[in-house]
């Protein structure tokens, strides 16, 4: 009730304006006959006028409704629309008066200048009111905190656009922390230009020079903002950045779209600082969210390995998209508490259940999912650290190969509708343990779909992820807050890099594709992840990025390839081929037939239960040379065959 009162206020005040409009250009017209009715003629007086106009008016306002566009906001939009009613109501004013009297007492200029004046009442009215709303009036000065001291300098780099934007965002919200004193615009052409009072001072290419005269004006940012994701800000060096870092300066974003999901109808979402990973990273993958909305929505999704990186992320995004019950399951306690806690916290209307249980246990796992009836079903518990998988094989063999097999045997008995397992590039010609159990897994989510039931089986197979636990960023990270060295084993070693959340998305992407696929065979996805990346540059990328540098404050150490290590990964084997199926994803046709059977895995599992190391590594790499089809030695080469 009080929306509608407030839209036929509104109405009212508008039909207001254009009757006085009308009234002041019928007597300021150098032609006017001010007639005010009461003599009696015929002709129409200019009461009568007016109020034909003014009903002519509201008509209009409320066919358009121009009411619904909140003042506050009014935009070049809000003009148009003003403009479109003032002109209609002009044109059909002059028709009425035409057949009522011929127009007689009608002034030729009045007509116009009502037009005009009723364009400018109307969004005048408006601009004052966002002006008002934006603090517009309030004497341009140095945004001051509550207690009169400035707010810390920030500068903004970015597009116009985007500042534009966050400028119009800040002042909406009275936002006090920081006071914008520059943006770096990405185009020459730029400079010299205002963004709502603040000035576009150089493009990204000179910024050195922006950042000497904002020390020599005392104005040198304690942030910066970037208004785009860092990666796609081409020209910024990791000098610079690693300059910021070593003077204090705080690197700051905007939210990305996973955080707008939990803060709606906040006028400005809180700015968070870039991470390491975010400057590291290639340009983002960005990807339809509809797909991920329509298989998740209103669905029972489970996770195993919900504690780590890629689970707990998967958690996350799962829950971002409203699905029915969100199931978490994890063998290690306060991982396990942490994940469900933020899911808690962060998406309270999601009903969630946490399951303390190890995936080694098949009988404790096949009673959890039948209580908790899944529909999706992610495995993401594995041991994945090379060298130490490397030094206990027995251990990698029951979680990564039996405890896959469990998962896969349970979701298949509780009837969900599919299950997907997070593999890895090390899967590829396997040289070490970690990546012979996880080739053995993807072969155990084959042979599950040869088992019969309505499950649909896939494995999602990708690289190192920026930031998970373990990866080479956090201990590089680590090392440099040392003091250094930092470790490499070899200088030309190259990986595949991703962020966890575009990992994650990606998973997503593959698991809508499999959705309805009806295919005998399990299927096999790999993800679009760029090129692979040198380790050494990484590091001296980490290195200027801390604001240290190479050779004076920190030195690099080559240490040797490790058991098992690969100087360079690929995601596919030499008997397999790509065929893309959906944006980014690509799915794996294999020319080896699947070899693994329940036989197989009771002996491996024996061997890992007597502590058998080198029993069980012998049995495991017999087993992957069967399931690749022994094929002769030699580097894998990667075929991509185009089309869809």
């Amino acid at each position: 009730m009080m929306r509608m009162a407030f839209r036929a206020q509104t109405v009212v005040v508008d039909v207001a304006i254009a009757a006085l409009a009308f009234l002041c250009a019928y007597l300021l017209s150098p032609s006017a006959l001010p007639d005010l009715g009461f003599d009696g003629r015929s002709s129409l007086n200019i009461i009568q006028l007016t109020a034909i106009y003014a009903a002519f008016a509201a008509v209009f306002t409320t066919l358009f409704r121009g009411e619904l566009s909140p003042w506050r906001y009014a935009s070049i939009p809000d003009a148009l629309v003003i403009g479109r009613i003032a002109a209609l109501t002009a044109v059909l004013f002059l028709l009425a008066v035409w057949v009522l009297d011929r127009a007689s007492t009608l002034p030729r200029s009045a007509l116009a200048m009502a037009a005009v004046f009723h364009v400018t009442g109307c969004l005048g009215l408006r601009v004052l009111r966002r002006a008002i709303h934006e603090r517009a009036l309030v004497k341009v000065a140095p945004i001051r905190s509550k207690t009169g001291t400035q707010a810390p300098a920030l500068l903004l780099i970015g597009p116009p656009a985007l500042a534009d934007t966050y400028l119009r965002d800040a002042a909406r919200a009275h936002d006090r922390r920081y006071t914008p004193v520059g943006i770096i615009g990405l185009d020459l052409r730029d400079v010299g230009q205002q963004v709502r009072g603040v000035c576009i001072l150089e493009s990204l290419d000179r910024l050195d020079e922006a950042l000497v005269d904002l020390r020599r004006w005392n104005r040198y940012p304690r942030a910066v903002l970037f208004l785009d994701e860092p990666s796609k800000i081409k020209g910024l060096s990791p000098d610079h950045l690693g300059r910021f870092k070593a003077e204090g300066v705080r690197m700051l974003r905007l939210p990305s779209i996973v955080d707008l999901r939990h803060h709606e109808g906040v006028a400005l979402m809180p700015l968070r600082d870039v991470s390491v990973e975010e400057l590291l990273a290639r340009e983002p993958i960005e990807l339809d969210a509809a797909p991920l909305a329509a298989l998740i929505r209103g669905r029972r999704v489970l996770i195993t390995g919900a504690g780590g990186s890629i689970g707990g992320e998967l958690a996350r995004q799962v829950a971002s998209f409203d699905c029915a019950h969100l199931t978490l399951v994890d063998s290690s306690e306060s991982a396990l508490f942490a994940i469900e806690r933020e899911v808690a916290e962060t998406y309270p209307g999601v009903s969630r259940t946490a399951v303390l249980c190890d995936v080694r246990h098949a009988g404790r796992l096949q009673g959890h999912f039948a209580a908790q009836t899944p529909d999706l079903v992610f495995h993401a518990a594995a041991l994945k650290h090379v060298s130490m998988v490397e030094r206990h094989p027995c251990e990698g063999v029951l979680t990564n190969v039996i405890g896959t097999w469990n998962v896969a045997e349970a979701a298949r008995l509780c009837g969900a509708a599919q299950m997907v397992l997070i593999s890895t590039d090390k899967a590829v010609d396997p040289t070490n343990v970690m990546g012979a159990t996880k080739r053995l897994a993807e072969a155990v989510i084959q042979a599950q779909q040869t088992n019969g039931g309505k499950t649909r089986f896939a494995a999602v197979r990708f690289g190192n992820v920026l930031g998970s636990a373990g990866s080479v960023v956090p201990i590089f990270k680590s090392q440099i807050e040392r003091g250094g060295p930092v470790t490499l084993t070899h200088p030309e070693m190259t990986r595949f890099f991703m962020t966890i959340p575009e990992a994650v998305q990606l998973v997503l992407h593959a698991t809508a594709a499999s959705a309805e696929d009806r295919d005998a065979q399990a299927r096999l996805f790999i993800l679009d992840m760029g090129q692979p990346v040198r380790i050494m540059d990484l590091a001296r990328q980490m290195i200027a990025l801390s604001g240290r540098t190479l050779g004076q404050d920190i030195e690099i150490e080559v240490t040797g390839l490790r058991p098992g290590e690969k100087l360079t990964e690929t995601l596919l084997d030499e008997d397999e081929q790509a065929t893309p199926c959906a944006p980014k994803v690509m799915q794996v046709v294999s020319n080896s037939a699947v070899g693994i059977t329940p036989g197989h895995l009771q002996t491996l599992e024996a061997l890992a239960e007597q502590a058998d190391a080198e029993g069980v590594r012998t049995a495991l790499f017999d087993l992957v040379g069967q399931v690749r089809g022994q094929r002769p030695g030699g580097a894998p080469r990667l075929k991509v065959v185009a089309g869809g």
